[in-house]
């Protein structure tokens, strides 16, 4: 009998502890918005109890559909965080624009930009004086906004057995003083450089920064696409070709190039023990990212958003683009496609 009377107790004292936990859910849900499975479920509240800054929490981005263009090298960058940045905010659509004639690049966005063909360009190169000027021509000014670090790398045949060169070297080699590859210790092989024929800011950085704004050697063969230059030098012993670190740092059929300001200290684009294209593609060698932060390695410059402060949507779309990517979360993914992270 005293069983029988403790059950109803047992299910009363159950019951008043339900209703305490649920009151109490009640007041956190209704005080702090909480549901169940939020945390679990909502990278943008996770972001936030953790201090850092995600896609959401930038105001004033506008809706609407958003053309963009510009350069070659972003392309990583379209990859990992546009889609992203268009998973996260349905209503801020962004549509890649290629130019009507002309090759792809940072001089043909920012051309098209001026043109009004363009919401926003994106540039691995700053705006040059002229095009400031062309801008208040029209009516506007424009506004480049940094938001990543990016390293040049310097593409050979794998067989090509030279430890690197050092930036007067290569500058030899590009502007044809420089001839055969024994004359800074390799073999008796003719030296083939290649570069792209575009208005990219690649070859602007390279040529006003390495070349010192010298001209290309007559015996540089000038190529469309990364794509095939790097299957040229893959095929060709003598070939040596410059892009984007993350363009061709991964890539099984050439050997990325360590490269110094002087002999003595030759830096590596990628993480050392070098990775050889024997090895690809199960292995392959990663970004040298510390010494693209640290500017150990010679070869880096900066990545801009290019803005049109015209008071406007496309200002409005500019700098909301450029803000979301200067996020946390826009940074890890810049991170994550290969790019040094400047926050």
């Amino acid at each position: 009998m005293a069983q029988k009377n403790e059950t109803p107790i047992i299910v009363l004292a159950l019951l008043i502890t339900l209703g305490l936990v649920g009151g109490v859910y009640w007041w956190l849900a209704n005080s702090y918005d909480i549901r169940l499975g939020f945390f679990a479920n909502n990278q943008s509240q996770a972001n936030l109890l953790s201090g850092e800054k995600s896609f959401a929490s930038i105001e004033q981005v506008p809706s609407g559909l958003f053309s963009y263009g510009g350069s070659t090298t972003w392309a990583p960058i379209r990859k990992e965080v546009d889609s992203a940045i268009e998973t996260a905010l349905p209503k801020f659509q962004l549509r890649y624009t290629n130019p009507t004639t002309a090759a792809p690049g940072s001089g043909t966005g920012i051309k098209m930009l001026l043109n009004n063909q363009l919401a926003f360009s994106q540039s691995s190169r700053s705006v040059k004086d002229k095009e400031y000027q062309q801008a208040q021509q029209r009516g506007f000014k424009l506004e480049e906004i940094p938001v990543a670090i990016d390293g040049i790398a310097i593409a050979v045949n794998p067989n090509l057995n030279i430890p690197g060169l050092t930036l007067t070297q290569l500058k030899d080699i590009y502007t044809g003083k420089i001839t055969n590859w024994q004359e800074v210790g390799g073999e008796n092989q003719k030296i083939v450089p290649l570069s792209k024929i575009s208005e990219g800011g690649t070859v602007e950085f390279f040529v006003n920064n390495i070349l010192d704004k010298e001209k290309f050697g007559q015996n540089v063969e000038k190529i469309s696409t990364t794509t095939e230059a790097l299957r040229k030098v893959a095929q060709n012993m003598g070939g040596i070709y410059y892009a984007s670190a993350p363009e061709v740092v991964g890539q099984c059929g050439i050997k990325p190039l360590p490269i110094g300001r002087i002999q003595s200290k030759l830096i590596p684009p990628y993480k050392e023990p070098y990775i050889p294209p024997t090895e690809c593609p199960q292995k392959r060698n990663q970004l040298n990212m510390d010494a693209f932060r640290n500017d150990e390695y010679p070869m880096t410059r900066r990545l801009f958003v290019v803005v049109k402060k015209n008071d406007q949507t496309d200002e409005q779309a500019g700098t909301a683009y450029a803000n979301l990517l200067l996020t946390d979360q826009g940074q890890k993914l810049i991170s994550k496609a290969g790019f040094v992270r400047i926050r």
